[in-house]
């Protein structure tokens, strides 16, 4: 059986992770006004989180994720990165996925995100095992597992916690975000960077799963 990890030094190490990108800065906050907002959280993740096992590419026990409402996806996205590299180059949007079109996907109501600027996703997993499987077929798969698929603010939220989550062949479908037609956002590798595109929902791609989490997740509230 695999060890529990520390579920706070785990915390603490994404929130330096956070300000060493700037998310103050981006959020119109002072480094300790950042800290004090996303503190609550802290207590949280020892909570429920102490006894999960550490980090994989695969699967993290849980990752802070910084909304829309704080900081805008372009400026977080710009902040992701693949791990390995030795200059590494910041995320992007793909440019068939139009400015007018970003602010359109939103969170299904499944996932009943919690208000507010940050929150808490547990078990989050990338979906490996869902790769050429289309995204209507794998949001099925996963409600057998009662699990729910991930947002956009959740996949930049884990690629920038865990980099190496992202890689050749094990891209994911955010299919937590739509806008009501058959898109469903994605991120994927492009030219050595995370991209943010969208594919279609009934197609299957032999380099794309569909990631998902814990079906609750923990606000600020």
């Amino acid at each position: 059986m695999t060890a529990p990890f520390g579920a706070g030094t785990e915390f603490d190490r994404q929130v330096a992770t956070l300000i060493a990108k700037g998310y103050p800065e981006l959020a119109g906050l002072s480094t300790d006004g950042f800290t004090e907002l996303v503190t609550p959280l802290r207590a949280v993740a020892l909570d429920r989180a102490a006894a999960l096992p550490a980090p994989t590419p695969d699967r993290v026990p849980f990752v802070l994720v910084v909304t829309r409402e704080l900081i805008g996806v372009d400026e977080r996205l710009a902040r992701t990165a693949l791990a390995g590299k030795r200059n590494p180059k910041p995320g992007v949007r793909d440019r068939n996925f139009p400015d007018k079109d970003l602010p359109t996907f939103d969170p299904i109501k499944e996932l009943e995100v919690p208000a507010g600027p940050a929150y808490l996703l547990f078990e989050v997993d990338r979906g490996a095992d869902l790769v050429n499987l289309a995204p209507a077929a794998a949001v099925e798969a996963l409600a057998g597992r009662d699990r729910l698929p991930i947002s956009i603010d959740e996949g930049i939220a884990l690629v920038t916690q865990h980099p190496a989550a992202l890689e050749k062949n094990k891209c994911f479908s955010l299919v937590g975000s739509r806008c009501g037609d058959r898109r469903v956002p994605a991120l994927w590798i492009s030219q050595n960077a995370p991209k943010l595109g969208w594919c279609w929902y009934g197609n299957p791609h032999t380099w794309l799963g569909s990631a998902s989490a814990h079906p609750v997740r923990a606000g600020l509230g």
